[in-house]
Order: C-alpha cells, then structure tokens, then sequence
C-alpha cells in the first residue's frame, strides 16, 4: 500500500468530527506535507472530509448519495458567510426548514419543530427556546451569544450560527439555495439508474460459458473483464461464431475498446453516446474498473420520467418559454409570446442567445410532441436577420421536413408582424 492510500486509511479510520491539519497528518504518519495535502484533498474529494470556512478541515460520515431536497447546516454556514458558534458535531444535520422567530416566544413555538433552523436577532429567550425544542439558530445582524446558549447547543449537537446578514437577506439566500439545488434534482446521472450488479465474462472465458450466460439471463449483451475487473470489451448474441466450437475464448469474438461512461455522467449525455454510436447496452466504470452497466431502455425511460414530471425550481428557460403559447394547425405548430426583460443584451435588444435557445426549444418541442419520440440534437444552423426590441410580440412557425428512422428535421421560422426575423435548421437523431 503507498503512502497516499496509508494516508486516506488514516483519515477513513478516524472518529467523525476528528479535526485535521496537514502538518497533524505529516507530523504523525512521517510524510511530507505534499504528500500529506494530496491525500486531505482526495479525501475531501471522496466525501470523508470537509472543509468550513474558520472552522476548519474535519472528518464527516460519508454520504453515499446526497440529497439535494435540503440542505445542511454545514452548507448554510458557506452559503451565508457566517461564523459557527457552537454545536459544531451537529453541523452535517440537514435542515427540514427555515422560520424567522420575529415575534413573542410563545408564539414562535409553533413554528419550531426538529430539523428547523430558526433565524432570530439578540433574543436570548427565542435562542433558548429553539435549542430546547431541537432547532438550530441562526443569529443575524452579527451578534454574538452567550456562554449559557452555546454549551446548549453543544449538548444538543444543534449548531449555533452568526452571520454579519439581516434576516429578510438570509432568508433569501437560503431559499435561492434551496431552489438551485432542486432544480438539480432534475438532472438525472447514471448512477441513478444503472444496474449495479451486473453479469460480466471474463476475456479468457469460453464460448460455452457465453451461451450458459444467455440462457440463464435471456441478456443479449455482457461487458468483458480481465482479472482485475477492468473493463475491456463488450461481447453480444450476434458475435456468436456459427463454424467453430464452443471452446474458443471471449476475447476473440468481443468487440475491443468499449465507449463506457462513468457514474456521474448524466443521462442526457449518456442518450447521445449510445444514440449516436448506435450501442445497447454501455459499461458503468470507476476508472477502468466495472461497477454497473446501464441500457438504452433504462436510459429512455428515465428522459421519460424526467418529461413528465412538474417543474421544481424556475430555470431561464422557463422564465422564457411562459410567456409564450403555441397550437398546432395541420403540419405547423405555432408558438407566440413576448419578448421579456431576461431576455436583452446590452444595447436594450433581445440578445442572440436567448433567441437561439427559444428557436431551438420550439424545434425540439415540435419534434418530440410527433408520436412522443425521444432525440438528441445532432445539428443546429441559425440565421439572424433583423434585431428585436423588448415587448415586441413574436411569432415561432415550426415544421417537420424529414422523419427517417433514426434522424429527423425541422424547419424553424421567426417573424415579427409577418417579417421574417430568423430562420433555423435543426437536426436531430431519433433515440428509440
């Protein structure tokens, strides 16, 4: 084992909460302080440590998969530049939800239940309160608390927190942190839907083992490995030689030099892979190393999932596209709608890109409302012709020009009061 791996055995066996230094690390295990700030710094990386601002580098439980419905009070403390004043063991609890303690104790009492992070001023009574009823506080305008306050929040393992923020701006911090982070949860990786015990050949198995593995899973598709499990290979139904016999080796009918992605690779990515590659079945590698396959079945039916659920957090595209309306007349479909403040430049006209991205959402729009197809943009070539001011009421003509099998194209249009303002030509491959 190499002084790198020793280092991040060291760490991985502490006690969570245990406070970590460079020189601590290379003063007690005789390395170097390089060698010591690579290994906290792959740590971080891995999620057994972490770093907050003056209070400094500690060892945290691992999460395996983070939730991003909430946050924890680690993250508030970042988010709000504040200043942890005790409780720091509590500090990796997650927040259910935020209430500003703005009026008398007794009243302010139904608002506290666990998990709640309360956001008062100097009030020593509300701070008090909160702790006994297991809340966190979050105290504003740069105020201090008292000894008595900070030893109950160390017992209760409740982090007490200053920020130099008045409330009304902390709140909002917090709540744009909230909604950043749920709108991420719409971004669906690999890791969220691919198998993780997969059915794997060795490269020197034999055929016969091929043909044991298809009757036993009726798959049609296997990742290859060598002895160390690292991926080298796909193999499939249709490599089956139909001459020679069973005893040929796996790695004389594979295909060599598989495209895998990794767990954090996100699905939309993974469609265009497999899409445009033309492959079935994609290795799920840490590394080289094989941890999970997933499908192009599993890869559509998540894009689907994520098309039907509601919105969770207000991206610009969809600050853009409620504005605008659309129906379909024959092999047309019509978007309307205004041009909307979000959407200007500098000069005071809408700006380029937000135009592009409309034109491109009615194409891509247009395209997968025709028989509730999945695709991948492949191409997109835009003319602009004319600028166009705030307020101006525009109007998007889309149609469909090719429909093949695996591709398809559609005709985009702008206009301004029946004056041509852009003209696209998009392009896209047909994931099926």
């Amino acid at each position: 084992m190499s002084k790198h791996e020793d280092i991040i055995s060291h760490i991985s066996a502490l006690e969570v909460g245990t406070k970590i230094s460079v020189r601590s690390i290379a003063t007690e295990l005789g390395v170097s302080d390089g060698t010591a700030y690579r290994a906290i710094k792959d740590a971080e990386n891995i999620g057994i440590v972490s770093t907050i601002p003056r209070v400094g580098t500690v060892r945290i439980e691992k999460v395996e998969k983070k939730s991003i419905e909430s946050l924890s009070y680690a993250e508030v403390v970042n988010i709000i530049e504040g200043t942890l004043l005790g409780g720091k063991n509590g500090i990796y609890k997650k927040l259910n939800k935020f209430a500003i303690g703005a009026m008398q104790v007794n009243e302010a009492k139904r608002y506290m239940i666990p998990g709640c992070l309360v956001i008062v001023g100097n009030r020593e009574d509300i701070q008090k309160v909160a702790l006994e009823n297991e809340c966190a506080v979050l105290i504003t305008g740069g105020f201090e608390c008292s000894d008595r306050i900070k030893k109950l929040g160390d017992d209760k393992c409740l982090p007490i927190i200053s920020t130099s923020y008045d409330s009304f701006t902390v709140a909002t911090m917090i709540n744009r942190a909230i909604s950043e982070s749920l709108i991420k949860k719409d971004i669906i990786l690999v890791e969220d839907i691919m198998e993780v015990n997969p059915k794997y050949l060795k490269a020197n198995d034999s055929i016969d083992e091929l043909k044991k593995l298809i009757e036993e899973t009726t798959h049609q598709r296997y990742p290859v490995v060598d002895d160390d499990m690292n991926v080298v290979g796909i193999v499939t139904i249709k490599d089956l030689p139909r001459e020679e016999g069973d005893e040929i080796h796996i790695n004389r009918i594979m295909s060599k030099e598989p495209i895998t992605v990794t767990e954090k690779t996100t699905v939309a990515y993974a469609a265009h892979v497999m899409g445009w590659e033309g492959i079935e079945l994609c290795p799920v590698v840490d590394g080289k190393k094989l941890i999970g396959v997933v499908g192009r079945e599993d890869v559509i039916k998540a894009l689907q999932y994520v098309s039907r659920q509601p919105q969770v957090g207000e991206t610009i595209e969809d600050l853009i596209l409620k504005n605008f309306e659309y129906r379909v007349e024959e092999d047309i479909v019509r978007f309307s709608g205004k041009i909307i403040p979000e959407m200007l430049d500098q000069l005071g006209t809408a700006s380029w890109s937000s135009l592009n991205m409309l034109l491109s959402t009615a194409g891509i729009l247009t395209l997968r409302q025709k028989n509730g197809i999945n695709i991948s943009v492949d191409s997109i070539v835009t003319y602009f012709m004319k600028p166009v001011q705030m307020d101006s009421i525009i109007e998007i003509v889309t149609r469909v020009i090719d429909m093949g099998r695996s591709f398809c194209k559609v005709d985009i249009e702008m206009y301004k009061k029946k004056e041509l303002i852009a003209k696209v030509m998009l392009s896209a491959k047909i994931l099926r």
